[in-house]
């Protein structure tokens, strides 16, 4: 399979990543399919896995996803040095009367320890691209982005990303990382397009932008009617509606990177046929137009 690669920063990649959270956290698949569902991608030509320190069961083994992503990796028969593995610090679960939840730790000092954490459950000397997940609300962000440059100097990664950011925060992270910051991952979907100012500023400065959740999630109840038009040209081109929202995303620009999820490994194939598509400008009007 011949899969669509881009360029994040000095490296390239497939420009549809397995974004592992479905793997690790509640409602997760047995250990031996999570790590069937990584080689089978692996395998079709996948070459961009995407983690995160938080990526576990509240409650359960820390890392989770990481120690999965690592033991993947090292009993797959392919090219391991192809693989590019971005990872994620600044989050960890919690229970909230009896509820598991996610909470933030944006401190310098608990984002250093979580990225040498990160680094060594993945078994590497540094991190591909390490992402400060999320923005804490108790810790000024320029303090975090401190730490986040702390970690890119001492080597623990070679180059940093921030997700869940705005374009302020996006200012204030190049303002201290410089080169070093390669790339923002938000939120992307039909029903969530907050984030295409996020989108179009990237593009302006020549940052990735990697889609989480491009699909909308699937833990979530969603509006479905804003899937109505994606499936419409799916009929007419006789694929799978997901197909067609991957390939909308990725027309966005030659920045853009999206991060299925998956729970079996024909989900994740199908999505990564996404990049053989080729939208009209008459199908991305039509799309524009519902949302």
């Amino acid at each position: 399979m011949s899969a669509l690669v881009r360029s994040i920063g000095s490296v390239s990649t497939t420009a549809i990543g397995l974004g592992g959270m479905g793997l690790s956290i509640e409602k997760r698949p047995s250990r031996d399919i999570a790590i069937s569902v990584i080689h089978d991608a692996l395998d079709a030509g996948c070459r961009h896995l995407d983690t995160a320190w938080a990526y576990y069961m509240s409650g359960g083994q820390e890392q989770h996803n990481e120690m999965l992503i690592r033991e993947a990796l090292e009993s797959w028969k392919g090219p391991r040095e192809e693989v590019f593995v971005a990872t994620k610090a600044g989050h960890f679960r919690n229970f909230t009367d009896g509820v598991p939840t996610w909470d933030v730790n944006g401190a310098p000092e608990a984002l250093i320890r979580y990225g040498k954490q990160s680094a060594q459950a993945l078994g590497v000397d540094a991190i591909d691209l390490l992402y400060f997940h999320r923005p804490d609300p108790k810790v000024p962000y320029n303090e975090s982005i401190e730490g986040m440059k702390a970690l890119y100097d001492e080597g623990v990664a070679k180059k940093i990303g921030i997700s869940n950011a705005s374009i302020e925060q996006i200012d204030i992270a190049r303002s201290i990382l410089g080169d070093a910051l390669v790339a923002v991952q938000n939120q992307l979907s039909p029903i969530y397009t907050q984030s295409l100012d996020t989108v179009e500023y990237t593009k302006k400065l020549g940052l990735a932008f990697v889609s989480w959740s491009p699909l909308g999630g699937f833990r979530k109840p969603k509006d479905e009617t804003k899937y109505d038009a994606f499936k419409r040209i799916a009929v007419m081109r006789e694929v799978g509606y997901q197909q067609i929202v991957l390939a909308w995303e990725l027309a966005m620009g030659e920045h853009m990177f999206v991060l299925p999820g998956a729970h079996r490994s024909q989900t994740i194939l199908d999505s990564m046929k996404a990049d053989q598509i080729t939208l009209t400008e008459q199908e991305i009007t039509q799309l524009n137009e519902v949302l």
